[in-house]
Order: structure tokens, then C-alpha cells, then sequence
């Protein structure tokens, strides 16, 4: 049977080619979308994936952009798979401007899917609350041995939530920092000091010779979650989901919760961005853009972008953007570790799977399958790529058709190619910038929101209102910032305060931690 496919491929290649060249002679030229065009029907006429129809289809749900090739890809993926756990492969990318409500709308309407990225600031709490996501401990132990075996103990003991595993951390840098991320060859061009940058306010005298010797280039990318205020930038600990008010600094020692705008760094931070908004070096749509940072970054409109950093952060967006080599960063903060880490990027299985184990198996292999993992982050060898050495990669024409970026939260960056552009030592530098991390107090507490439910949901619709164009610098704190407040305590933030507070003094004490009282905090 297979030789027999094998002769039909041939013919139809044979009956294409003739095609082509038919349409050639007739117009000599074919467009990119009958070439595209084209190329699909080959693949659907040698599709040899109709003999298993009855094979379970996995559907792996993730933020991205939608990529040219993600079926081509999803093809040889369920390939493989067929082989390993007689599955099919089905990449169902949604596109971050509308991952949210995407996400929403699939769970509360009991969407069957099976694996799905999770993360403590993309409400993995509530998600919990909800139901929507099993609990793993015993799919772990049966199907996951070598996540088990590769992934640091504490790591998977940080993303519990009352001692169970609702999501599987990826294998990745867990320490946590923030910078920018900028234009080298401008910065050279230029002759800028960016070895002097230790601080956001630093960044002044930068901005003010790209402002005026490249008035084209505006010198700060910002939108929301990308900002001076961002929880990465800041060190600020949320103890769970992020969308929920109350933080302590997780490069400081007190356990008193706080809302943000009673934090010194936080409010200096609003003034500085209005600062930098009314001077121009902030693009003006800040608070309204739904572009993401890897497209601000190739328009070429942009010299610099507020990024959470990693050893070699700018290589992996060069490649992206079609930079390569004209990127650098430079980090602003203290390293740091805290929840917000541990569970900042993991892989949940939906409770409408119909074959969780199918789908932990799935989470496992990309944790230890080196071709499995690198087909979903590289695409192709010889298609997507080339192979320079047995873990070195280069770029092809055809690279810009699957670079779906996505490798920080498919399982296992550590078995992840390198592209020729990176370091390569740069796993080494991973493991060594996991190291000395200053460790939040609250490590290892998510808060159970689910007393002040109905206080959550007024505060997120005030946020809605006021948090973007206040952290974008496109208001004046001076004069918006008391009525998000005012608002803020009429939706009942003290009460949210305050249970977030019970719970970490119940959780501190039980695990033998010290509290802080606030006289403590006065001497």
C-alpha cells in the first residue's frame, strides 16, 4: 500500500508540474497565492493522515500569532505523534490582543480542548476556582515521570495551589527581571552611552538624542502590561493573579500588603511616564494599541521596548523581527524569584478533555522530546531551517512562515535549538542567571479570591477605566489618579486587602516564616 502511494505522489507531482509549467508558458507568472495555493493542494493530495481518522486529536491551545505554515507543521507533528501515542496534533494559536476573551469564552462555554497555556497573570487562580483546569498530581506521577525527573522540586511545589499541581511550570529561566530591549546599530550609530543606563531615569538623556537626531524613530514602545509599571520592572509580588489588588515587593522583607499606589516606586513611576509622554518619547496611542512588541520592534518606528529580560532576550527577537544582530538589552532591576515565576508560563489540561492522559503525555514529551519540542518552535529541518550542528540552527527564506516564538511556554527550553545569530553558551547562561535571585517572602502563596469574587470584578472594571492611561504617561497623575482611588475604595479594595492579607499571615505562620508588622517596618 505504501508503494502504491508512493506511485499516485509521484503522478500528482507529475500532473502539477506539467500544470505549472502550462500556466507559465500562458502567463509567465505565477502568483505567490497560486504558488501558495498550489503547494496546500500537494500537501492535501499526499496527506496520508486520513488513514487515521479515528485517532484522538489533541488540540493544544496557546497566545501567538497565527503562523503562514501551522498546518504544514501540525501535519508532521501528528505524524510523529501517531507513532508515539496513536494522537493527532491540533495548534489552535489565539493572537494576544484577543486572548483573553478568547480563553473566557472557551471555558465558560465548556469548549472541549485538551492542553492550554496558563499563567499566574493571565488568571490561572480563578481559572482554577472555576473548574476549568484538573488537578495533575496523579496524571504527574503516572505519565510524567520525566517532567518529574527534570524540573526542579521546588519549582513544581511553587505553582501548588493548596498542595495540587493545576498547571506544569515550563523548563526555563525562573528568575525574574525587567529592562529594555533596543536598537544596537542606532545606539552605535549614535554614539550612546547605553552602559550608563542603571535606572529608568537614566534613560533621559538617551531618549533625548534619539528625539533629536532621529525625530522619525519615537524612542519607547509602551502599551499595556509593557510598561514602566509592569510587575517585572518593579519586583512587585501580587501572590496570585495579578488582576487582583494587593502586593508586597520581592525585593524587600515586609509581608504587609499593600495596594500599589501606596508604593513610593509605583506612583514615581506614573510621574515619570507622563514625564516622557509629554516630551514625545512615548508613542502617543500607548494606552489604546493592541500591537505587540516584536511587531513595534520591526516596523523600524521604534528604538526600544520595555521587555521582562533573559540571557540573550535580544537575540530571540532579532530573529523575529528580522533584526538579527541589531538588538541589545539592558536590565534595570534586581533579579528576583516569587509565584509570579514559578507560574508564570505553564500547561494546563482543560477538564473537558476527553484524554487527560493522552494530553499529559503530550506535556511530557515536550518536556523531554527534542524533535517534538523543536518541530513546534522551529517548524522544518530543511523547510524552516537548516541544521549548522546537531543543536545549532540557521534561518532560511522560509523561516518567516513558522517563527512562532512561542518556546518560553512550550515545556523545555533547555532541549531548544539555538539559532547560529545566539550564544552558545547561552543554556549555561540560563542556569547561571537562575542563580541569586533575591526570593520573594511570599514564595509559594497564590491567594483564593474567591471570598471577595464580586469586589474582584468592580475593582478589574475600574482598572479597565483608569490603570492604561495612567501607567501609559497618557494622563496627569496629579489630577486622575485620586479619583481612580476614590473609585477603587467604592469597589471595595480594602476588603480585598485585607483577605489577601489574612490568608498570607495564615500562610506565613504555617510554614514557620516571619511577619512584618508595620512597626516593624517604621524601625
Amino acid at each position: 500500500m505504501k508503494h502504491r502511494r508512493s506511485a499516485e505522489r509521484a503522478i500528482i507531482w507529475v500532473l502539477i508540474a506539467t500544470a505549472v509549467l502550462h500556466l507559465t508558458s500562458c502567463s509567465k507568472v505565477i502568483d505567490k497565492g497560486t504558488e501558495a495555493l498550489i503547494h496546500e493542494n500537494v500537501l492535501e493530495e499526499e496527506d496520508d493522515l486520513t488513514e487515521y481518522k479515528d485517532a484522538y486529536t489533541l488540540k493544544l491551545v496557546y497566545i501567538g500569532t497565527p503562523q503562514l505554515d501551522e498546518q504544514r507543521v501540525e501535519e508532521e507533528a501528528s505524524r510523529y505523534l501517531l507513532e508515539k501515542l496513536n494522537a493527532k496534533l491540533d495548534l489552535i494559536v489565539l493572537d494576544w490582543g484577543s486572548w483573553d476573551n478568547r480563553q473566557n469564552i472557551m471555558i465558560a462555554s465548556r469548549e472541549e480542548f485538551d492542553v492550554i497555556f496558563t499563567s499566574q497573570w493571565s488568571r490561572h487562580s480563578v481559572n482554577v476556582s472555576k473548574g476549568a483546569f484538573l488537578p495533575l498530581n496523579d496524571l504527574l506521577a503516572q505519565y510524567g515521570q520525566d517532567i518529574i525527573a527534570s524540573l526542579d522540586p521546588l519549582i513544581l511545589q511553587s505553582a501548588q495551589i493548596d498542595g495540587i499541581n493545576y498547571g506544569i511550570p515550563s523548563n526555563k529561566e525562573f528568575a525574574a527581571q525587567g529592562g529594555i530591549v533596543y536598537r544596537k546599530d542606532i545606539a552605535e550609530q549614535l554614539n550612546l552611552d547605553m552602559e550608563s543606563v542603571q535606572s529608568l531615569m537614566d534613560l533621559e538623556p538617551i531618549y533625548a538624542v534619539i528625539k533629536k537626531e532621529m525625530p522619525a524613530i519615537t524612542p519607547l514602545f509602551i502599551k499595556y502590561g509593557e510598561n514602566f509599571n509592569s510587575h517585572y520592572m518593579n519586583n512587585y509580588d501580587a501572590l496570585g493573579d495579578t488582576s487582583i489588588p494587593g502586593y508586597i515587593l520581592k525585593d524587600d522583607t515586609s509581608t504587609i500588603v499593600k495596594p500599589l499606589y501606596e508604593i513610593d516606586r509605583y506612583i514615581d513611576n506614573l510621574y515619570l511616564a507622563r514625564s516622557f509622554y509629554q516630551k514625545g518619547y512615548i508613542n502617543m496611542d500607548a494606552a489604546t494599541t493592541q500591537m505587540m512588541v516584536s511587531d513595534a520592534l520591526a516596523s523600524n518606528e521604534y528604538f526600544s521596548i520595555i521587555s521582562p529580560l533573559k540571557p540573550g532576550k535580544a537575540e530571540e527577537l532579532g530573529v523575529q523581527t528580522d533584526l538579527a544582530g541589531k538588538l541589545g538589552q539592558v536590565a534595570i532591576n534586581q533579579k528576583s524569584l516569587a509565584t509570579s515565576e514559578t507560574t508564570g508560563s505553564m500547561l494546563a489540561i482543560s477538564s473537558t478533555s476527553r484524554h487527560p492522559e493522552l494530553a499529559m503525555q503530550l506535556i511530557n514529551m515536550l518536556h523531554t522530546d527534542r524533535y517534538l519540542n523543536n518541530l513546534l518552535n522551529f517548524g522544518i529541518e530543511g523547510v524552516h531551517y537548516e541544521k549548522l550542528a546537531d543543536n545549532v540552527i540557521t534561518m532560511t527564506e522560509a523561516t518567516s512562515r513558522y517563527s512562532p516564538g512561542a518556546n518560553w511556554m512550550l515545556g523545555n527550553q533547555f532541549i531548544n535549538y539555538l539559532w547560529d545569530t545566539e550564544d552558545p553558551q547561552k543554556w549555561e547562561q540560563f542556569r547561571d542567571f537562575n542563580e541569586g535571585a533575591v526570593v520573594s517572602p511570599g514564595l509559594g502563596f497564590v491567594f483564593d479570591g474567591n471570598e471577595v469574587k464580586s469586589e474582584v470584578a468592580a475593582v478589574v472594571n475600574v482598572d479597565k477605566q483608569y490603570l492604561i492611561a495612567l501607567e501609559s504617561g497618557s494622563v496627569d497623575p496629579e489630577a486622575v489618579l485620586p479619583e481612580y482611588i476614590k473609585k477603587l475604595g467604592i469597589a471595595g479594595i480594602d476588603k480585598i486587602i485585607q483577605a489577601k492579607q489574612t490568608q498570607f499571615n495564615a500562610f506565613l505562620l504555617k510554614n514557620g516564616r516571619e511577619l512584618q508588622t508595620d512597626k516593624e517596618m517604621e524601625e
